[in-house]
């Protein structure tokens, strides 16, 4: 590996450990970028996994003090990101490469449509339902859902978190966003754990990402906390854009 390529690799792993904690979606910047350096397709997904732990670790840690007081609540959920990330590496490993590419763009489109209205929608669960912001028996299984899409590519899997959690829970944009840190840290440890033992990995690639997602874990928390939430809101919808654009070119 030339001295450039590491360059790139690291770059792209700094960026990848501040969106994701921002927004999501960071594997998008990391896996193109693993696979233009002449990456196979399933060493690129299993390597970025595993590098980007400790970035996702970072960043759900950053938002510490949005969790305070809400530890239950955040294990429960963690056991569903948990089941669900077991459930997407079992995919990966069976599954044909290409087995997602036309209903990933569709489940971004979505979850970047419930960031976009969830005002909106909650306002008028809350008046339809007495003060209960929909039905939160619910949040589990959507939970587990993206877990599993988590598990299997990773990419985009925050917009989606905040998105089922945005419609379904009455919390401040914050504090789902530190749920989203969070849970994808769990998705990402779980996978990655297991793609260690069977699955093919650039240990090297691995190392540089984990090094520069750190990082940029960090500097993601120290931005994403002082945005307002109208503007986070912005910045997760063009975001979300962004990707679906991304995932439509390259699939």
């Amino acid at each position: 590996m030339t001295w450039w390529e590491i360059a790139l690799i690291a770059v792209a792993g700094l960026w990848a450990g501040t969106i994701n904690t921002v927004v999501g979606s960071g594997t998008l910047v990391t896996f193109p970028v693993l696979v233009a350096l002449g990456f196979p397709p399933v060493t690129a997904t299993t390597s970025n996994a595993i590098g980007l732990i400790t970035g996702t670790i970072t960043g759900a840690y950053g938002y510490r003090e949005e969790l305070r007081g809400h530890g239950r609540r955040l294990v429960r959920y963690g056991i569903a990101s948990l089941f669900g990330a077991i459930g997407g590496t079992v995919l990966l490993l069976s599954l044909p490469a290409d087995a997602f590419e036309t209903i990933v763009p569709v489940l971004v489109a979505a979850a970047v449509l419930l960031v976009a209205v969830q005002p909106l929608l909650t306002k008028r669960l809350r008046d339809r339902d007495t003060g209960s912001t929909g039905h939160p028996w619910l949040l589990y299984p959507l939970i587990f859902l993206v877990g599993v899409y988590g598990g299997y590519f990773t990419a985009a899997q925050g917009i989606m978190l905040v998105g089922v959690m945005g419609l379904l829970l009455d919390d401040p944009l914050q504090r789902l966003n530190a749920f989203k840190n969070a849970l994808a840290a769990v998705v990402n440890l779980v996978a990655g754990a297991i793609y260690a033992v069977v699955a093919p990995i650039d240990w090297t690639v691995v190392l540089i990402l984990a090094i520069s997602s750190t990082v940029g874990g960090l500097l993601g928390a120290r931005i994403g906390r002082k945005l307002s939430p109208v503007v986070l809101r912005v910045v997760i919808v063009v975001i979300g854009v962004v990707a679906i654009v991304d995932l439509l070119l390259t699939s």
